[in-house]
């Protein structure tokens, strides 16, 4: 990227003097972009691009800088979280008090509890239900396979991974009139960055769709408590629930809010992930066919290759495409001083799409992570899941669960799109902006 700084300057309170001023984007081009409608990504790309990884940008009265050279990356994220704090969550509507949009000493303890269910033995418990999920899917695509019937690709893998989170969380399959209902979920997300500013509105705007969300997460708690864990066991609800036995905090609403960040989090990442996928293979066969001739079934060299492409996927398409932190204090910032209450937007989007960090950065190229020396080292360079203490948790789950779910699928079936989205919507996560038709060979 060009580090060339255009005139023009953000003012910060006292920035101190061992840092220089961040260079701004010229607020002419600001004023076009305006002027013509384009999408944020658009302007953050040309300031990434003319600027370079730490940039200012003049949206509204509050200073903003964007942040995508892999060192600032990290310095934000991962060494120094306490001077760069989110203030709230986009999503806090839905989620409430979740962790995701919760902060301070409670973000502590609720990450501290959730944690343990998302790495080693805490994993293991959700093997049998990822599997039992992917091969409900499996079965359903031989049918359309069999009978030519038209699916949509994305709605499947948004109705296989609320299957695999409503598994973990509750230890039951997700019967059809619950999936149903929590089509909800999925309504509120899209909608999220149109609602308005103002928050009553917000909650009247979406009002039916989360009384309908609160009545399946009612009734989730209630039988959860009443009757007990699922065939499958207990859940991460079973979780919360024993934690509401010794933590006065862990109310039915924060339970409430907990298991809807779960069912956010777990589910609408890892569908967009799996849908932008098969997108890319339909533009790329040939990663299909490498992929599968890497190994036999079961075989690590296959899985690893599967992962390949999921983590490809995910270069180009981040589970968060911007993630919004409030510098709490003055700071330094690759050499840049940065005031106290300034807006400063990590990109993984733009960090990912890099050509100083990655070859021919468009491309979808699998083979950055199966041959050596093919990705950047520097860990700011790759961040789909964020970096640092607030890195997603489930992480290792959402990896596990698509690996496992294309193992199933990617043998048996190809999807032949009958059409396919013109391009992305840049939301909450970065979806396709239309459907995907398509009919089954195999």
């Amino acid at each position: 990227m060009a580090t060339d700084a255009r005139p023009g300057s953000l003012p910060s309170p006292s920035p101190s003097p061992a840092g220089r001023r961040v260079p701004e984007l010229d607020p002419a081009l600001v004023g076009q972009w305006q002027a013509g409608g384009g999408g944020l990504v658009d302007l953050f790309a040309q300031a990434c691009e003319r600027l370079g990884g730490v940039a200012a940008i003049r949206l509204g009265p509050r200073p903003t800088v964007l942040v995508t050279g892999p060192e600032a990356v990290r310095h934000v994220l991962a060494l120094h979280p306490d001077r760069y704090v989110k203030r709230s969550h986009r999503a806090r509507l839905l989620i409430g008090d979740g962790v995701l949009a919760a902060t301070g000493e409670a973000w502590q303890r609720q990450r501290r509890l959730l944690q343990s269910q998302f790495t080693g033995r805490g994993m293991r418990r959700y093997e049998q239900r990822i599997t039992e999920a992917a091969r409900t899917t499996a079965a359903r695509w031989a049918a359309y396979a069999r009978t030519g019937q038209v699916l949509d690709v994305g709605e499947e893998m948004r109705r296989f991974a609320l299957d695999t989170i409503w598994r973990s969380l509750t230890g039951h399959p997700l019967d059809a009139g619950t999936e149903n209902e929590l089509a909800a979920v999925s309504a509120v997300v899209a909608v999220l960055p149109g609602l308005p500013a103002d928050g009553a509105a917000s909650q009247g705007a979406v009002a039916a769709e989360l009384a309908r969300i609160d009545a399946v997460a009612s009734r989730a708690i209630a039988a959860a408590r009443d009757i007990g864990p699922g065939p499958d066991g207990p859940g991460l609800l079973h979780v919360l629930l024993d934690a509401a036995g010794t933590r006065p905090e862990y109310t039915d609403r924060l339970i409430r809010d907990e298991l809807v960040t779960l069912l956010v989090a777990g589910h609408e990442t890892t569908a967009t992930t799996l849908t932008w996928l098969y997108l890319l293979l339909e533009e790329n066969p040939e990663a299909r066919e490498q992929a599968l001739a890497a190994g036999p079934e079961g075989s690590s060299e296959r899985r690893q290759a599967v992962q390949a492409l999921v983590h490809e996927t995910l270069r180009l398409y981040p589970s968060a495409w911007i993630l919004p932190r409030s510098a709490a204090e003055d700071d330094v910032l690759a050499g840049y001083a940065i005031g106290a209450d300034t807006d400063v937007l990590v990109c993984p989007y733009l960090t990912h799409r890099d050509p100083e960090l990655w070859d021919d950065p468009e491309r979808f190229d699998p083979a950055r992570f199966t041959i050596p020396g093919r990705r950047p080292a520097h860990p700011g360079s790759y961040l789909p899941f964020g970096i640092g203490p607030r890195a997603c948790l489930g992480l290792q789950f959402a990896l596990r669960e698509s690996t496992v779910l294309l193992e199933h699928l990617l043998p048996a079936h190809t999807p032949r799109f009958r059409s396919t989205p013109t391009g992305a919507a840049y939301g909450i996560t970065v979806r396709p902006d239309g459907p995907t038709p398509a009919v089954l060979d195999g």
